[in-house]
């Protein structure tokens, strides 16, 4: 493997929900500790599942793997990251400040963002040189910082004096005064970051062309800021062999090579890896052992034992939604998943039925019009555009609270509207003027990967608090957007997840997120499954046999109601095709 050879101390893997990417930086770290080196393996991943691959606990502190000489394992607990954060910036004035300043802060400093950083603060001391990771020749990542989070390590300027001045409103004033006090640590984790001698990004992909069009814009992102010394691994791609005597397989084949010949040009020049798919779960040693092994798959034909799967389909869902005549429906879920695709046919669906449909996204990497391909009666597309929203806000900001600042003033204020958490905000307010339509037609809302969106439900639960406690004494009756969020007769939330084991534990540990919002999932969608096709390949019969598992849990533990959507032999693009797939599944 390319990404292995001379590798420096710091390995950063990163990529969305179910491709692989913990498998392959566990593989690695096994590789490398029996190779005579001493690693440690650190998991970022709110939904984090490495102890289970290893069949240990782990959790929030170093711990031996006793069945891998030489490898240690930590977990960083975001929640728990998040509350020593805050407690550090709001000790030091609880008693000093009067309690109503110190609700304030404690206000700013409870959303995702704050999350965010203060997992980012965590491993930052990993980065550094320290006592606690002197002993490591390396030290692994289970997801990398994200852009967006290292953006807010690098925003200058005085933040001090701002807070000191109370100038401006600034979104993400109460994170950032705690990053103030480790200016210098993380000045020096953003330097190793960058430093190609001591740090290596391997950006881990499916063979899929939305997917690798996403890395393309990883990749320029963090190249932006610095990460220029990145990997490309692409994952789980299907061996020529399987496809020889089975449609299905001979259809996932040739779209995985299409995509690998359209590759985006800015990944061409990178080194790249790839990884063969494996018929088994990568849980235990042994199967991590041969996760990097480029060794065909030996088996006996899979005709006389068919999987038999008879799951709940997509347009059972549907016939649920279409019953109440109008509101939101939102797809939550891991980038990779399929939320676009399940979104688009959702809609389409609700559009046959002669009902009226607003179809949007949040998510910029959203390709709603190509999947879509033509336009059908009853439906509208929108998107909500990131930036041209964000541009609008920052201009009504600076043309409002800005008009009566001094010059100083003002170029603060202007630089506080650089930061991520703008975007956030400004997203939010198109978000609040979409989901009003839901009133009278359905409003279909494809969201953008679980990070973003739960930032945008934070800034939705922060507003409807401002509201409840400005109303809360005039008796009159409002409604906010989470209120409608929280109705689940006004919204239906869809999690749409893989009938695999990380994409699985992603969507639990999102339904626990939404919960403690007051939000409740309406149902699951187990997309893309084999399970629910129909296959004569060896390798693709023993996938399904693996995913029966995972759609157990999800029925048994997680879901009031789900459907099980099978994988196509087609791509499902053009309104014929989605129509097919809310309707083909049972």
């Amino acid at each position: 493997m390319k990404f292995l050879d001379q590798p420096p101390r710091f390995l950063f893997f990163t990529g969305k929900g179910g491709v692989g990417k913990t498998s392959i930086a566990c593989a690695t770290a096994i590789q490398l500790a029996e190779a005579g080196k001493k690693v440690l393996l650190v998991s970022t991943d709110p939904a984090s599942n490495v102890g289970q691959v290893f069949g240990i606990s782990i959790g929030n502190h170093i711990t031996v793997v006793p069945a891998v000489p030489r490898l240690s394992a930590l977990e960083i607990d975001p929640q728990a990251a998040a509350q020593l954060y805050r407690d550090r910036i709001v000790g030091p004035v609880r008693g000093i400040l009067p309690e109503a300043v110190v609700k304030g802060i404690e206000e700013q400093l409870s959303g995702a963002c704050t999350t965010e950083i203060a997992a980012f603060d965590e491993f930052t001391a990993l980065l550094i040189d320290s006592s606690l990771t002197a002993d490591y020749a390396h030290i692994i990542f289970d997801t990398a910082p994200t852009g967006h989070t290292i953006r807010l390590l690098q925003l200058p300027g005085a933040w001090s004096g701002f807070l000191e001045q109370g100038k401006g409103d600034a979104s993400c004033l109460g994170p950032l005064a705690g990053l103030e006090k480790q200016r210098e640590q993380y000045k020096a984790a953003v330097d190793a970051l960058a430093d190609d001698k001591r740090t290596r990004l391997i950006l881990v992909a499916r063979a899929q062309q939305s997917t690798l069009r996403e890395v393309a814009r990883t990749y320029e992102e963090l190249a932006g800021i610095g990460l220029k010394q990145q990997y490309l691994v692409i994952n789980g791609i299907l061996p020529k062999i399987e496809a020889e005597n089975d449609a299905l397989a001979a259809a996932i084949y040739k779209r995985e090579q299409a995509a690998l010949h359209a590759i985006p040009d800015v990944l061409k020049a990178l080194p790249q890896d790839q990884v063969v798919l494996k018929p088994f779960d990568l849980v235990g040693l042994d199967a991590l052992r041969q996760l990097l092994i480029d060794t065909p798959y030996q088996a006996q034909a899979a005709t006389d034992s068919p999987v038999g799967l008879d799951e709940p389909g997509l347009s059972k869902l549907v016939d649920g939604i279409a019953a109440d005549g109008h509101g939101l429906v939102m797809l939550m879920g891991k980038g990779g998943v399929g939320k676009t695709t399940i979104a688009a046919a959702v809609a389409v669906e609700l559009a046959h039925r002669g009902l009226s449909v607003l179809l949007t996204t949040s998510d910029p990497a959203a390709h709603l019009i190509e999947i879509l391909n033509s336009a059908l009666d009853n439906l509208t597309v929108s998107r909500i555009d990131p930036h041209a929203e964000t541009e609008r806000y920052r201009q009504h900001v600076l043309e409002t609270k800005g008009a009566q600042l001094d010059a100083e003033g003002r170029a603060l204020l202007e630089e506080d509207l650089r930061s991520p958490c703008t975007e956030e905000i400004a997203v939010f307010q198109a978000f609040s003027r979409i989901i009003r339509e839901a009133g009278k037609k359905f409003v279909v809302m494809d969201t953008a990967p679980t990070g973003h969106t739960l930032l945008l439900l934070d800034a939705t639960g922060a507003y409807h608090r401002e509201v409840a406690r400005q109303m809360g004494n005039t008796n009159l009756h409002f409604t906010t957007p989470m209120m409608q969020l929280q109705d689940t007769k006004q919204t239906k939330v869809l999690i749409v997840t893989l009938a695999e084991q990380t994409p699985v534990l992603e969507a639990a540990s999102l339904q626990v997120d939404l919960r403690r919002a007051g939000i409740e999932p309406w149902a699951w969608i187990i997309n893309n499954s084999v399970a629910a096709a129909s296959t004569n390949s060896p390798l693709l019969h023993q996938r399904a046999i693996n995913e029966l598992r995972e759609i157990n849990t999800v029925a048994k533990q997680h879901a009031k109601r789900y459907a099980v959507v099978p994988m196509l032999e087609d791509e499902p693009t053009g309104v014929s095709r989605l129509l097919e797939l809310a309707g083909n599944s049972n």
